[in-house]
């Protein structure tokens, strides 16, 4: 036991040097897997505590941040990347980021140019390890991203784009939900992404939900539960640490936290039957890591201070009542909800007293960095109070392997990124997700002979990382690629009066239309759109490619299918089930409420038809 525990002393202590020596595959007794014995906790716990009593406090603060940065290069991002970077933080590149504060993650984004492609990915990941094992106090970083798939990806392609979390639950398939976390926890792994902040564990009760929707698995707590447990047994399979999210629970919200602090207004025994079970599932399955929600919530804590910030919810309830000792991070401290009562420099600090581990992407890091800082210097704060949190974050590295192999180099982005294999899952996944809600008179599935001659109009969002082009296209191409004829016209999310009478001549001659539709409501000109091509008499089919409820809103149309996404995998999987080349197998997770009576269900939880 006393060798063992020094293995890990020289271990805790790597040198840029020695870490280097992974990123070629070479092993030393240095490097020996933290984690190889679970027996040896105690030992790796005292182990990591005497590098914790090592660091300097700016080094112990820097720790708990995990950080946005632009630009796909640790070290020579590009000049616009550097300009973003010098406005907002106050550093040029991730590396400068590193070295300045210490910073113990960092997330990527889309949008900050730093996932363009997997090769890339991989090669930002190591600039960034390589600039946390150059610290006085050489400690790896624990990179982070938001890969929920559906609609909210932050690698695209070619990594394999899978099903999101609502399609899952139409599915209903456990072993399907594990297989997507293990394919998607294997190519984050690949890339040297080693936190995902997935899976959803909120309970998506109310359909007017702004921000959570299809991110949900569905509106009944125990399948939702059932499903966040696979999905975390399948990312922590595939070396990823898994984070349920939002706790205590954003599902019944019309409330979006990025631009407003909504109030839930469960009380404490309804949250316990609605919200509660995903995480507690999500616990009992292991969970390495939960986020907090900018949400009130009187019940469970009636200072109405936002989840994120309450020590009866994050304390009271996660950590002493539902016993979780895993790590704790914020959603973005970004977000309007966190930041309606406090100023950005009291968010952090109370957030670390309500029982936080990781701040999450605080609008200005000098301003929350040294917040913490301070507190911890005037006493507010003690040093043992950042020790846990270290600990606890530490401990996650360890189990990762971070301090064995900090680098991935390209081998397992050519092996594992949008394998074949990988490939062929995700479109089987899609298939058994896709829900034919109505097929009057028997329409579908469309034959070549009969419907051969397709238009396919609709609305066209901002597409999610990872899709080929907009909705109207991809589902016309996959049409084409059947053996039909099809062309698209975008007629846009509200179409206007001449994109109507656009697509109404267009329709003519046409032998079927397909309609996309986007979040339909009683006020959507998308209603206009669809009665106006029913009434041309040619049989009209509409995809939901995100919320399952505007069949509500419509009517005339032959058939409804509910795609759950616009992303490729499930629109192309809508298109085979439409063409008949995949029969539908999909059910309802959340009910859909008639548009006129909402207390009146339309349809149920369970509901989907098949073919005959």
């Amino acid at each position: 036991m006393h060798h063992r525990a020094t293995s890990r002393r020289t271990l805790l202590t790597v040198t840029a040097a020695a870490a280097a020596a992974a990123v070629t595959g070479v092993t030393t007794p240095a490097l020996a897997d933290s984690t190889a014995d679970s027996a040896d906790t105690a030992a790796d716990d005292a182990t990591l505590q005497q590098l914790i009593s090592r660091m300097s406090l700016e080094e112990k603060v820097g720790q708990l941040f995990v950080m946005r940065v632009y630009g796909h290069s640790a070290t020579a991002p590009d000049q616009a990347d550097i300009d973003a970077n010098l406005k907002e933080i106050g550093v040029r590149t991730a590396a400068e980021l590193v070295e300045r504060y210490h910073v113990g993650g960092i997330i990527y984004f889309s949008w900050a140019h730093n996932t363009r492609d997997p090769r890339q990915i991989a090669e930002l990941s190591d600039g960034i390890q390589r600039a946390g094992l150059a610290q006085p106090t050489p400690l790896p970083l624990l990179i982070s991203t938001d890969q929920e798939h559906g609609i909210v990806c932050r690698v695209g392609k070619p990594a394999t784009l899978l099903p999101g979390a609502m399609a899952l639950g139409a599915g209903g398939s456990h072993s399907d939900a594990r297989k997507a976390a293990q394919i998607a926890g294997a190519e984050l792994a690949a890339v040297g992404i080693r936190q995902n902040y997935a899976p959803v564990a909120d309970v998506n009760v109310n359909p007017a939900n702004p921000v959570i929707g299809v991110r949900s698995f569905g509106s009944d707590p125990q399948a939702v539960a059932a499903l966040v447990a696979a999905q975390v047994k399948g990312y922590q399979q595939a070396g990823i640490a898994a984070t349920s999210k939002h706790f205590p629970g954003h599902g019944d919200t019309a409330v979006d936290s990025h631009y407003g602090l909504p109030t839930i207004t469960h009380t404490r025994a309804q949250w316990a039957e609605l919200d509660a079970p995903p995480f507690r599932s999500a616990i009992a399955a292991g969970i390495d890591s939960i986020m907090t929600a900018h949400i009130v919530v009187p019940a469970l804590d009636p200072s109405e201070d936002p989840a994120t910030l309450s020590h009866p919810i994050l304390t009271g309830i996660l950590r002493e009542q539902l016993g979780y000792d895993g790590v704790v991070v914020t959603d973005s401290l970004g977000m309007e909800g966190v930041r309606t009562k406090y100023g950005d420099g009291r968010v952090p600090v109370l957030a670390l007293k309500a029982g936080v581990d990781q701040l999450l992407n605080p609008p200005k890091l000098d301003v929350a960095w040294n917040a913490v800082l301070r507190a911890v210097e005037d006493g507010e704060l003690t040093e043992a109070r950042l020790d846990a949190s270290i600990l606890r974050i530490l401990r996650l590295k360890g189990k990762l392997g971070l301090f064995r192999r900090p680098y991935v180099g390209d081998a397992g982005v050519n092996r594992t990124v949008g394998s074949t294999s990988h490939l062929a899952h995700a479109d089987r996944i899609a298939e058994a997700t896709t829900t034919l809600l109505l097929n009057e008179g028997g329409l579908l599935p469309l034959s070549r002979r009969s419907h051969g001659d397709v238009l396919v109009v609709g609305a066209d969002p901002a597409s999610p990382s990872g899709t080929t082009g907009p909705p109207t296209t991809t589902l016309a191409t996959a049409f084409t690629e059947l053996g039909f004829s099809a062309t698209a016209l975008s007629t846009g999310i509200s179409p206007t009066a001449a994109k109507i009478e656009q697509a109404v001549a267009a329709a003519a001659g046409k032998d079927v239309v397909v309609v996309g539709t986007y979040n339909v409501s009683a006020t959507s000109s998308q209603r206009t759109l669809v009665a106006r091509l029913v009434a041309t008499g040619v049989p009209v089919v509409t995809v939901a490619i995100r919320n399952p409820y505007d069949i509500a809103h419509l009517t005339g149309q032959r058939a409804t299918v509910a795609a759950y996404s616009w992303t490729d995998v499930e629109l192309r999987a809508a298109v085979r089930v439409i063409a008949g080349q995949a029969r539908p197998k999909g059910r309802l997770p959340v009910p859909v409420q008639r548009a006129d009576d909402p207390a009146r269900v339309l349809y149920p939880v369970g509901y989907g038809l098949s073919y005959a």
